[in-house]
Protein backbone atom coordinates (compact mmCIF):
# COMPACT_ATOMS: atom_id res chain seq x y z
CA UNK A 1 0.00 0.00 0.00
CA UNK A 2 1.60 3.66 -0.98
CA UNK A 3 0.99 5.62 2.00
CA UNK A 4 -1.01 9.14 1.33
CA UNK A 5 1.18 12.12 1.13
CA UNK A 6 -0.66 14.35 4.06
CA UNK A 7 2.53 14.99 5.74
CA UNK A 8 6.20 15.89 5.02
CA UNK A 9 8.71 15.40 7.47
CA UNK A 10 9.08 13.08 10.53
CA UNK A 11 5.75 11.31 10.94
CA UNK A 12 3.74 10.62 14.16
CA UNK A 13 5.42 7.18 14.44
CA UNK A 14 8.84 8.24 14.05
CA UNK A 15 8.16 10.76 16.69
CA UNK A 16 6.56 8.48 18.90
CA UNK A 17 8.99 6.14 18.68
CA UNK A 18 11.38 8.63 20.39
CA UNK A 19 9.29 9.23 23.23
CA UNK A 20 8.62 5.38 23.60
CA UNK A 21 11.98 4.13 26.05
CA UNK A 22 10.24 6.77 28.76
CA UNK A 23 6.53 5.15 28.49
CA UNK A 24 7.17 1.55 28.07
CA UNK A 25 7.11 1.29 32.24
CA UNK A 26 4.43 -0.52 33.87
CA UNK A 27 2.36 0.59 35.89
CA UNK A 28 -0.55 -0.09 37.46
CA UNK A 29 -3.74 1.89 37.64
CA UNK A 30 -6.01 2.02 40.99
CA UNK A 31 -9.03 3.50 41.33
CA UNK A 32 -10.76 4.68 44.58
CA UNK A 33 -14.43 4.79 45.30
CA UNK A 34 -15.65 8.44 44.77
CA UNK A 35 -18.83 9.54 44.38
CA UNK A 36 -20.96 7.59 41.71
CA UNK A 37 -21.30 9.63 38.25
CA UNK A 38 -23.62 8.27 35.76
CA UNK A 39 -23.70 8.21 31.97
CA UNK A 40 -25.15 10.67 29.74
CA UNK A 41 -26.50 11.93 26.96
CA UNK A 42 -25.61 15.27 25.74
CA UNK A 43 -28.16 17.34 23.27
CA UNK A 44 -26.98 20.66 21.38
CA UNK A 45 -29.90 22.56 21.71
CA UNK A 46 -31.28 23.73 18.41
CA UNK A 47 -30.41 20.50 16.83
CA UNK A 48 -30.93 16.98 16.98
CA UNK A 49 -27.06 15.86 17.68
CA UNK A 50 -26.20 14.28 20.70
CA UNK A 51 -23.51 12.65 21.94
CA UNK A 52 -22.50 10.00 25.06
CA UNK A 53 -20.32 11.05 28.09
CA UNK A 54 -19.02 7.95 30.72
CA UNK A 55 -18.25 8.51 33.85
CA UNK A 56 -13.87 8.16 34.96
CA UNK A 57 -13.38 7.10 38.14
CA UNK A 58 -11.42 8.96 40.73
CA UNK A 59 -8.16 6.70 40.69
CA UNK A 60 -4.40 7.18 41.17
CA UNK A 61 -2.35 6.50 37.99
CA UNK A 62 1.40 5.23 38.45
CA UNK A 63 3.13 6.00 34.99
CA UNK A 64 6.35 7.82 33.41
CA UNK A 65 5.63 11.26 33.65
CA UNK A 66 6.49 12.03 29.72
CA UNK A 67 7.43 15.72 30.71
CA UNK A 68 10.20 14.66 33.09
CA UNK A 69 11.44 10.98 32.44
CA UNK A 70 10.74 10.40 36.00
CA UNK A 71 8.05 7.32 37.37
CA UNK A 72 5.14 9.48 39.37
CA UNK A 73 1.69 9.06 40.77
CA UNK A 74 -0.95 11.04 39.37
CA UNK A 75 -4.10 11.82 41.28
CA UNK A 76 -6.83 12.38 38.92
CA UNK A 77 -10.29 13.09 40.16
CA UNK A 78 -13.60 12.01 38.75
CA UNK A 79 -14.92 13.25 35.34
CA UNK A 80 -17.06 12.50 32.39
CA UNK A 81 -15.24 11.52 29.22
CA UNK A 82 -16.59 11.20 25.94
CA UNK A 83 -17.91 7.67 24.56
CA UNK A 84 -16.12 8.61 21.20
CA UNK A 85 -14.03 11.24 19.74
CA UNK A 86 -15.73 14.62 18.71
CA UNK A 87 -17.28 13.82 15.47
CA UNK A 88 -18.50 15.85 12.25
CA UNK A 89 -22.04 15.97 13.39
CA UNK A 90 -20.53 17.66 16.61
CA UNK A 91 -17.92 19.92 15.11
CA UNK A 92 -20.16 21.19 12.17
CA UNK A 93 -22.60 22.71 14.71
CA UNK A 94 -19.97 24.52 16.24
CA UNK A 95 -18.31 25.43 13.12
CA UNK A 96 -21.45 26.05 10.83
CA UNK A 97 -23.56 27.76 13.69
CA UNK A 98 -26.23 25.31 12.75
CA UNK A 99 -27.63 25.92 16.18
CA UNK A 100 -27.82 29.95 14.78
CA UNK A 101 -29.52 28.55 11.83
CA UNK A 102 -26.14 28.17 10.20
CA UNK A 103 -24.25 30.91 8.11
CA UNK A 104 -20.85 29.90 9.39
CA UNK A 105 -17.41 31.97 9.12
CA UNK A 106 -16.22 33.32 6.09
CA UNK A 107 -14.64 31.39 3.43
CA UNK A 108 -11.25 32.81 3.73
CA UNK A 109 -10.69 32.30 7.25
CA UNK A 110 -10.76 35.63 8.91
CA UNK A 111 -13.36 35.00 11.68
CA UNK A 112 -12.09 34.24 15.02
CA UNK A 113 -8.61 35.03 14.03
CA UNK A 114 -8.90 38.23 15.80
CA UNK A 115 -8.26 38.00 19.60
CA UNK A 116 -9.31 41.66 19.85
CA UNK A 117 -12.70 40.75 19.10
CA UNK A 118 -15.74 41.21 22.15
CA UNK A 119 -14.23 39.14 24.61
CA UNK A 120 -17.89 37.82 25.43
CA UNK A 121 -18.48 36.53 21.89
CA UNK A 122 -17.78 33.09 20.92
CA UNK A 123 -14.64 32.56 18.58
CA UNK A 124 -15.51 30.04 15.58
CA UNK A 125 -12.89 28.33 13.43
CA UNK A 126 -12.64 29.47 9.58
CA UNK A 127 -14.15 27.73 6.99
CA UNK A 128 -10.85 25.27 5.60
CA UNK A 129 -10.04 25.06 2.53
CA UNK A 130 -11.14 22.34 0.29
CA UNK A 131 -13.10 19.26 2.21
CA UNK A 132 -11.66 18.72 5.88
CA UNK A 133 -13.21 14.90 5.77
CA UNK A 134 -11.28 13.84 2.27
CA UNK A 135 -14.21 12.35 1.11
CA UNK A 136 -13.86 9.43 3.71
CA UNK A 137 -16.73 9.73 5.43
CA UNK A 138 -18.43 12.71 7.25
CA UNK A 139 -21.66 11.49 9.47
CA UNK A 140 -20.21 9.37 12.28
CA UNK A 141 -16.58 9.95 11.68
CA UNK A 142 -13.98 11.72 13.91
CA UNK A 143 -13.57 15.54 13.08
CA UNK A 144 -9.71 16.13 11.34
CA UNK A 145 -7.39 18.15 10.84
CA UNK A 146 -8.23 20.52 13.77
CA UNK A 147 -5.51 22.39 15.36
CA UNK A 148 -5.02 23.03 18.67
CA UNK A 149 -6.96 26.43 19.31
CA UNK A 150 -10.04 24.52 16.89
CA UNK A 151 -10.64 21.82 19.99
CA UNK A 152 -9.81 24.73 22.83
CA UNK A 153 -12.21 26.79 21.56
CA UNK A 154 -14.71 24.09 20.86
CA UNK A 155 -14.99 23.23 24.51
CA UNK A 156 -15.06 26.84 25.50
CA UNK A 157 -18.50 26.91 23.16
CA UNK A 158 -19.70 23.67 24.68
CA UNK A 159 -19.16 24.66 28.09
CA UNK A 160 -21.10 28.08 26.98
CA UNK A 161 -23.75 26.26 25.36
CA UNK A 162 -24.08 23.63 27.82
CA UNK A 163 -23.21 25.25 30.94
CA UNK A 164 -21.09 22.40 31.68
CA UNK A 165 -17.65 22.21 32.64
CA UNK A 166 -16.09 20.77 29.65
CA UNK A 167 -12.47 20.77 28.40
CA UNK A 168 -9.41 18.83 26.83
CA UNK A 169 -8.01 16.02 28.90
CA UNK A 170 -4.84 16.48 30.87
CA UNK A 171 -2.15 14.14 29.27
CA UNK A 172 -2.62 12.21 33.04
CA UNK A 173 -6.36 12.12 32.68
CA UNK A 174 -6.41 11.12 29.26
CA UNK A 175 -3.29 7.90 29.85
CA UNK A 176 -5.42 7.24 33.31
CA UNK A 177 -8.86 6.70 30.62
CA UNK A 178 -6.96 5.09 28.10
CA UNK A 179 -5.46 2.08 29.77
CA UNK A 180 -8.82 1.93 31.86
CA UNK A 181 -7.75 -0.01 34.65
CA UNK A 182 -6.40 -3.25 32.45
CA UNK A 183 -3.52 -1.77 29.97
CA UNK A 184 -0.19 -1.31 30.16
CA UNK A 185 1.62 2.15 28.65
CA UNK A 186 3.58 0.02 26.14
CA UNK A 187 2.73 -1.77 22.89
CA UNK A 188 0.71 -4.81 22.69
CA UNK A 189 2.33 -7.57 21.11
CA UNK A 190 -1.06 -9.28 20.56
CA UNK A 191 -1.94 -8.13 16.99
CA UNK A 192 -5.51 -9.58 17.50
CA UNK A 193 -6.22 -7.95 20.76
CA UNK A 194 -5.25 -4.90 19.08
CA UNK A 195 -7.23 -5.08 15.94
CA UNK A 196 -10.17 -5.61 17.91
CA UNK A 197 -10.05 -1.72 19.17
CA UNK A 198 -7.77 -0.16 16.77
CA UNK A 199 -7.70 1.61 13.36
CA UNK A 200 -4.00 1.58 12.37
CA UNK A 201 -2.07 1.65 9.29
CA UNK A 202 -2.09 -2.23 9.22
CA UNK A 203 -6.25 -2.17 8.65
CA UNK A 204 -7.45 1.21 8.51
CA UNK A 205 -6.81 1.12 4.06
CA UNK A 206 -5.35 4.45 5.09
CA UNK A 207 -7.83 6.20 6.46
CA UNK A 208 -10.17 7.03 9.37
CA UNK A 209 -13.23 5.19 9.96
CA UNK A 210 -16.24 5.57 12.08
CA UNK A 211 -15.92 6.75 15.67
CA UNK A 212 -18.15 3.02 16.81
CA UNK A 213 -16.57 0.79 14.49
CA UNK A 214 -14.19 -1.10 16.95
CA UNK A 215 -14.35 -2.75 20.58
CA UNK A 216 -14.53 -0.21 23.24
CA UNK A 217 -12.10 -0.42 26.79
CA UNK A 218 -12.97 -1.50 29.71
CA UNK A 219 -14.69 1.24 31.00
CA UNK A 220 -16.66 2.13 27.47
CA UNK A 221 -14.33 3.90 25.45
CA UNK A 222 -13.94 3.90 22.03
CA UNK A 223 -10.74 4.67 19.81
CA UNK A 224 -8.82 5.78 22.55
CA UNK A 225 -5.99 4.06 20.21
CA UNK A 226 -5.73 4.55 16.89
CA UNK A 227 -8.44 6.30 14.54
CA UNK A 228 -7.19 9.93 14.94
CA UNK A 229 -4.40 10.92 17.10
CA UNK A 230 -6.42 13.23 20.20
CA UNK A 231 -5.04 16.59 21.26
CA UNK A 232 -4.25 17.27 25.25
CA UNK A 233 -2.43 19.25 27.35
CA UNK A 234 0.82 18.82 29.80
CA UNK A 235 2.67 20.13 32.09
CA UNK A 236 2.63 24.43 31.41
CA UNK A 237 -0.52 24.06 29.06
CA UNK A 238 2.19 22.39 26.22
CA UNK A 239 0.39 21.15 23.50
CA UNK A 240 0.68 17.00 22.31
CA UNK A 241 -1.10 14.23 20.61
CA UNK A 242 -1.74 11.08 21.91
CA UNK A 243 -3.04 7.25 21.13
CA UNK A 244 -1.21 6.99 17.64
CA UNK A 245 -3.71 7.16 14.63
CA UNK A 246 -4.97 5.37 11.27
CA UNK A 247 -1.43 6.80 9.81
CA UNK A 248 1.13 4.59 12.34
CA UNK A 249 2.39 1.23 12.40
CA UNK A 250 0.48 -0.80 15.03
CA UNK A 251 3.46 -1.26 17.22
CA UNK A 252 3.08 2.67 17.27
CA UNK A 253 -0.54 2.76 18.51
CA UNK A 254 -1.15 2.42 21.85
CA UNK A 255 -1.80 4.16 25.44
CA UNK A 256 1.58 5.86 25.45
CA UNK A 257 1.80 6.74 21.91
CA UNK A 258 2.71 11.00 22.29
CA UNK A 259 4.25 13.36 20.10
CA UNK A 260 4.60 17.15 20.19
CA UNK A 261 2.34 19.83 18.19
CA UNK A 262 4.38 20.10 15.09
CA UNK A 263 2.34 22.77 13.33
CA UNK A 264 5.42 23.35 10.80
CA UNK A 265 5.21 19.78 9.61
CA UNK A 266 1.34 19.45 10.00
CA UNK A 267 0.72 22.63 8.31
CA UNK A 268 3.22 21.94 5.39
CA UNK A 269 1.34 22.81 2.51
CA UNK A 270 -1.32 25.25 3.72
CA UNK A 271 -0.82 27.74 1.39
CA UNK A 272 -2.13 30.75 3.29
CA UNK A 273 0.19 33.27 5.23
CA UNK A 274 0.16 33.65 8.03
CA UNK A 275 -0.91 29.99 8.21
CA UNK A 276 -3.73 28.86 9.76
CA UNK A 277 -4.32 28.95 13.36
CA UNK A 278 -7.53 26.32 13.10
CA UNK A 279 -6.84 23.68 10.88
CA UNK A 280 -3.80 21.53 9.96
CA UNK A 281 -3.34 20.86 6.24
CA UNK A 282 -1.55 17.71 6.56
CA UNK A 283 -2.65 16.41 9.62
CA UNK A 284 -5.24 14.46 8.58
CA UNK A 285 -4.29 12.19 11.65
CA UNK A 286 -5.06 14.49 14.28
CA UNK A 287 -8.98 14.95 16.29
CA UNK A 288 -9.82 15.31 19.78
CA UNK A 289 -12.26 14.13 22.00
CA UNK A 290 -13.95 16.09 24.96
CA UNK A 291 -14.30 15.57 29.43
CA UNK A 292 -16.53 17.12 31.87
CA UNK A 293 -15.98 18.15 35.16
CA UNK A 294 -18.06 17.72 37.86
Amino acid sequence: MTRPNVMSGPSLRDIVRTSAVALVAALAISTVSAQELEPYEESLEGTLVKFKMVPVPAGTLEWTNPETGEAETAEIQPIWIGVTEVTWDEYDVYMLKLDEGGGGSDAHGSEGDDENADPDAISRPSKPYGSPDLGWGHKGFPVMHVAYKGAEHYCKWLAAKTGKNYRLPTEAEWEYACRAGTLAAAPTEDADALDKVAWHWGNSDGQTHEVISKEPNAWGIYNMVGNVAEWVYGEERKHYVRGGSYYDEPADVHPGARAKEDTQTWQASDPQIPKSKWWLSDGSFVGFRVVCEQ
